[in-house]
Order: structure tokens, then sequence, then C-alpha cells
């Protein structure tokens, strides 16, 4: 099943420990690519997030982003320390000795001055593992979403796969008569020259001519590449780089095709099929 790099997730828990939210967003990337932005509370933990994310995602590039609300509890007094105020409060003292046109201090300023509330502790390991718990949650979310558009993906390959197919039935089955189409165009040329022509020289620079234009050999091999693609579809594994290697082999095979052409019909044919596979690549620089 194919997975797209493409995707995004958003999920919240709430606790006796404060609302946690996990935000995943996720591009296409050549390799892996995790990127976190965690609240102080949860910094040391990074290292885990990251081991989390790569047990699930093999590509992309991925945005990491955590919420932590804290949950305020009504049963504890807010802590203050008053030995700092009383610093604080002697400093102004001080200041409105020397400045005579210093006004009131308001208490709400004096909270806000670094360290005066003193925060309660939030206990490490059950916000860790409760974080850890919901960032799995949030992968596997993303993870389906990824598998969804995938699916998606996936079905538009078999069913430009079809179409190749078909391409390259037409031009087999039309090579017949643009090979007598060519030779009889040689001996129509030899005609109007008035010249006496060596059979066996004829004949040798025919078999030339048809040699240049037969493409049974590209036709044999976009059948080849496109039974590979249906079966990498099925594998249960990240197949993007195989695919897009494909997807060169196919362009390779067609752009032969198109300088090998014998006719209008055959050359339309082999740009048709370079539409077609460039649809294709254009997906799969999306597919993990």
């Amino acid at each position: 099943m194919l997975h797209s790099m493409t995707g995004f997730a958003r999920q919240s828990v709430e606790s006796d420990i404060g609302t946690l939210t996990w935000e995943l967003r996720a591009v296409n990337h050549r390799y892996l690519d995790v990127q976190l932005k965690l609240p102080e509370e949860l910094r040391p933990q990074e290292t885990a997030f990251r081991q989390l994310v790569s047990q699930t995602l093999s590509r992309g590039k991925v945005e990491c982003s955590l919420n932590y609300r804290r949950t305020l509890n009504q049963s504890q007094e807010m802590r203050l320390d008053f030995d700092l105020i009383k610093l604080i409060g002697s400093r102004i003292d001080d200041i409105k000795v020397k400045l005579n046109d210093v006004g009131h201090v308001d208490p709400i300023d004096l909270l806000r001055w670094p360290g005066v509330i003193q925060q309660v502790e939030v206990d490490a390991e059950p916000l860790f593992a409760e974080a850890g718990a919901l960032l799995e949650t949030t992968l596997a979310a993303m993870a389906d979403m990824r598998a969804s558009e995938g699916e998606r993906i996936a079905e538009m390959i078999r069913s430009r796969c079809d179409d190749i197919e078909k391409l390259a039935d037409s031009v087999k089955a039309r090579m017949p008569a643009v090979l007598d189409a060519s030779r009889q165009k040689q001996r129509d040329r030899i005609e109007k020259l008035d010249v006496d022509a060596d059979p066996g020289r004829l004949e040798t620079e025919l078999a030339l001519i048809a040699t240049k234009l037969d493409v049974d050999e590209e036709i044999d091999r976009l059948g080849s590449h496109v039974t590979e693609i249906r079966e990498v579809l099925k594998k249960d594994e990240p197949v993007g780089r195989r695919l897009d290697f494909l997807m060169q082999e196919l362009n390779r095979e067609a752009n032969t095709l198109g300088s090998k052409s014998g006719d209008t019909e055959t050359t339309k044919a082999a740009v048709e099929l370079k539409v077609l596979i460039e649809q294709m690549r254009e997906q799969i620089q999306n597919v993990e």
C-alpha cells in the first residue's frame, strides 16, 4: 500500500496535569526531517519523541508542535516569594527617596516580576508518558490520512499504466504497416531516379531501415516496467524511490520510441506516453 508524504493530524487530551495538544504537518522530502516545537517542560523528551516519529514515518518533512496548558489547582494557594517582594519594595523606597515624583507602585506589577510567583513543579514522568501516548495516537491519525491519499495516488498510477499498455499495443500493431510503407517509399524513390538498383543491395538497405524502425524491444521493456510498477504497488513498505526510478526507465523507453518513430502516429503515441509518465512522476514525488 502506498503512503503519501503529505498529511496533517491534530489530537488533544485533557487530564489532571493539564491539556496537551499535538499538531503534525508533513510535506514531501527526500529523507525524514523531523522538526519539533516543544514547551520547556517537555524538552528533555525530544529524542524520545523523534524516535516515535521515525518508527511510524520513513520520509517527509514533518513539523511536530506540542502545546501544554497546565491545570490550575484551586486547592493550592499561589506561592509567592515574599523575601523577593520585600527586597523589591525596599529598592522602590530607595528610589522614592532619590526621586520625589515616583508614583504609587501597583501590586500587580510586582506579581509580574520574574520569580515572585513560584510555580508548583509538575511531576515530569506522568507528563512525559501522557505526551508520548498522545503523540502515538496523533501519528496513527496522520498515517491513516497518508494511507488514504496514497491509495488515491496508487489508483491514478494503475490507470496510467493501463493507458501506457494500450498505447504500446497500438504502436506494436501498427509496426508491420509502418515497415511496409517505409520499404515502399524507398522503392518509389529509386524508381523516380530511373536507375537500375542492385537487388541484393536494395534488400540490405531495406533491412537496415527496418532495423532502425523496429521498436519491439522498447515495447517489451515498457510492458516489463509497467508489470513491475503494479507489483511494487502491492508492497507494504516505502516504495517511493523505486517508483521514481521506474519512471526514469519508462521515460527512457518513450524517448527511444520517439527517436525511432517512422510515422506521425508513432510520434504522437511517444508524446502521449511522455505525458502519462510525467503525470505519474509528479504524483510519485509525494509518495513515501
